[in-house]
């Protein structure tokens, strides 16, 4: 029994020791498995020591920050121009995070960031920064010295993404516009410089990566000032990766950006710019403080919903969570106030306490969902663990909305409405890496709107909630449109014309950015770029296209529903809606693919696509044979006609009582793209 004991108490502690050996506050260090428990107890106690003096040493008072020496700033810029390398060197630059110590894209928190180099959602870091300012020449070195709060707040650079960068700016004053050296002006970069300008911010001209052996930063200075008519005087030239010119960033935003604007001794008024879910500490919210004071203990309502809650904590992104127990006019952090979901977070609330009356604050446009599409469980007995997975999600993403559905083919799901296509994507991904969901989704389609003879119009996100055969008639059908922006070298125009006109693109604008490169402004019906637009643009211009697009006005179309059926029977799951002129091409594609992936069973299947009562386009999968003659051996003619009577008889009872068995990855495959 002793022996049982002992060996109990060495597991215990053997269990201990490796949970201390894997411990992230001690960074891991292989070392640690080496010590016995006597040296772990006095590590501990030394650890525990330590880390109460830190706290005592590091406690940031705000106080010593007021308006004029803050500066709130965002870097925006195309895909892949150095946005977030940009970010790491600055927060190392500030001493905000140790030289290498980070992890590379720090701000970039998501796996699927990471993996896919991508920034989804904005984040926000506080720095630091002593710069030595040309007012105090003369005089002491303490008066030359001025320590300075600054904001960086990071932001998306692909296209679904820009409301991120909407609601990020609108907590800035400044912007570096990041513009790689060999690619130049960008697409994303046209957008974000318009978002930027709209918002009234500085704009700060960054040439990133000089050090490239293809870089040519006169010709990108050249294409700044053409476009947006920057002053070829304020471009800084850098290089992220390897520091040249990084040293002129920071002072460049202090001496060009404006403080913020606001009222210290005003009543509070903070916007409310992003919220996540935190298991430990429920809602977080990272606001921006316009106007007044905020301190730990107040009690805040929010305009939006009335409701009223208790500052529990209050601090920086520092870059992580910083308790300061303060929040002084124009700084930038986050509260964490007791909120249960974050469906009470509305991004672009105001927040005011409690027993004041305050403006509310101009908040951010709606989210409008550009792309809905079926989420369904991959087994259809997971559906309790999809519903619990995608509860979890979306409490870190407020941007996506979930209405339950039900499919024949495909049982209980979702209807899920997204920003755009890599919105969807991204989500996908999160689901199953996060929660180790496995989902079914249907052909992503857009929002139409029709109407009937009566006058009466109803919104249509799912294809298969229109009647095919209403009482009443279809009289005008609309669709969404974007407004496309395209840069190209100048050798491809010819064939992405062609492309946008197979579209159904309408061209608005066509001019040349220099000698090589064409811009150009394309509205395009969203459901013709929704699924396979982007691939096609870039297999045609061997990668070198980039494409931008932001949502525009509906517009009247021919639209019709197509149905997929089998043996009569539609499958709800593959219905679609279309332009009346691609109907049968796509009617025809549908029904082959269909085709390869159903299996053939003991009768005939039939696979149509149907517009209403009009079928416009057929397959058929003829059924198998069992050979009902195999033991007949020779033997009597009519014996044999009998048989075969009898074998035809049973295959039209089994067409007709039969149902049609859709492996599941034929659903995999035609939902994959239309």
């Amino acid at each position: 029994m002793g022996s049982f004991r002992r060996a109990s108490k060495s597991l215990k502690s053997s269990k201990y020791l490796s949970l201390l050996h894997n411990s992230s506050l001690f960074g891991g260090n292989p070392f640690l498995g080496r010590l016995n428990s006597h040296h772990r107890v006095g590590l501990s106690q030394t650890f525990c020591s330590n880390s109460r003096q830190n706290s005592t040493e590091n406690v940031i008072d705000l106080n010593q920050y007021p308006l004029e020496r803050v500066r709130n700033f965002s870097i925006i810029a195309h895909i892949d121009h150095g946005k977030s390398t940009l970010a790491d060197r600055l927060l190392e630059l500030t001493g905000t995070i140790k030289r290498g110590k980070g992890q590379p894209q720090y701000l970039d928190k998501l796996q699927v960031e990471r993996e896919r180099g991508i920034t989804v959602k904005a984040q926000t870091a506080t720095m630091f920064y002593n710069h030595h300012s040309s007012l105090g020449v003369g005089s002491d070195n303490k008066q030359e010295e001025q320590s300075f709060l600054l904001n960086l707040i990071d932001t998306p650079g692909h296209v679904d993404f820009s409301y991120e960068v909407s609601r990020s700016l609108a907590a800035c004053q400044g912007a570096l516009l990041v513009v790689d050296a060999a690619q130049g002006v960008q697409a994303q970069t046209v957008a974000n410089f318009y978002l930027a300008f709209e918002s009234n911010l500085t704009i700060i001209p960054v040439i990133n990566k000089i050090d490239q052996p293809t870089a040519d930063p006169d010709r990108v200075i050249a294409q700044l000032k053409s476009m947006f008519d920057l002053d070829p005087a304020d471009a800084l030239l850098t290089s992220a990766k390897t520091g040249i010119g990084l040293e002129h960033i920071l002072p460049a935003v202090i001496e060009r950006i404006p403080p913020p604007p606001g009222l210290h001794n005003s009543p509070l008024r903070m916007l409310l710019l992003d919220s996540y879910y935190d298991e430990y500490k429920g809602v977080i919210c990272h606001v921006a403080v316009v106007d007044g004071v905020l301190r730990k203990g107040d009690k805040i309502s929010s305009v939006s919903t009335g409701q009223s809650y208790d500052i529990l904590d209050v601090g920086i992104m520092h870059p992580e969570l910083t308790s300061t127990g303060i929040l002084l006019t124009g700084q930038v952090g986050y509260v964490v106030s007791g909120m249960r979901s974050t469906k009470e977070a509305r991004i672009g609330d105001t927040l005011h306490h409690s027993k004041s009356v305050v403006e509310p604050l101009p908040g951010f446009k709606p989210v409008r969902h550009m792309v809905f599409s079926g989420l369904y469980p991959a087994d259809g007995s997971d559906f309790e663990a999809l519903n619990h997975a995608i509860e979890r999600l979306t409490c870190n993403d407020a941007s996506v909305s979930i209405a339950k559905e039900s499919s024949t083919a495909l049982g209980l799901g979702f209807r899920c409405g997204f920003l755009g296509l890599l919105h969807m994507d991204v989500f996908h991904q999160r689901l199953e890496q996060e929660y180790g969901a496995h989902v079914i989704s249907t052909i992503p389609t857009v929002p139409y709107i029709f109407e009937y003879a009566d006058g009466s119009k109803i919104s249509v996100q799912n294809p298969a909630a229109l009647p095919s055969n209403p009482k009443q008639r279809v009289v005008a059908s609309w669709e969404p449109t974007v407004l496309a922006t395209i840069i190209i070298p100048s050798e491809y125009v010819g064939p992405i014309i062609t492309l946008c006109s197979e579209r159904r693109g309408e061209q608005l604008e066509y001019t040349f950015i220099d000698s090589l490169r064409v811009f150009l402004k394309y509205r395009l019906p969203l459901r013709e770029i929704v699924v396979d637009f982007y691939n096609e643009l870039k297999s045609i211009t061997s990668g070198y296209a980039s494409f931008d697009y932001e949502d525009s006005e509906y517009q009247q179309s021919d639209l019709v529903k197509l149905d997929i059926l089998l043996n009569g029977q539609p499958v709800d799951a593959m219905a679609s809606i279309v332009h009346n002129l691609k109907a049968q091409r796509v009617g025809r594609e549908q029904v082959e693919k269909l085709r390869k992936f159903i299996d053939r069973q003991m009768f005939e299947i039939i696979i149509q696509a149907a517009i209403g009562s009009k079928v416009v386009a057929r397959e058929t999968i003829s059924a198998m044979r069992k050979n009902v003659l195999a033991k007949c051996y020779g033997g009597d003619v009519s014996r044999k006609k009998k048989l075969l009577e009898k074998q035809k008889e049973g295959k039209k009872r089994m067409k007709r009582v039969g149902s049609v068995d859709i492996p599941q990855e034929a659903f995999h495959q035609l939902l994959k793209v239309s």
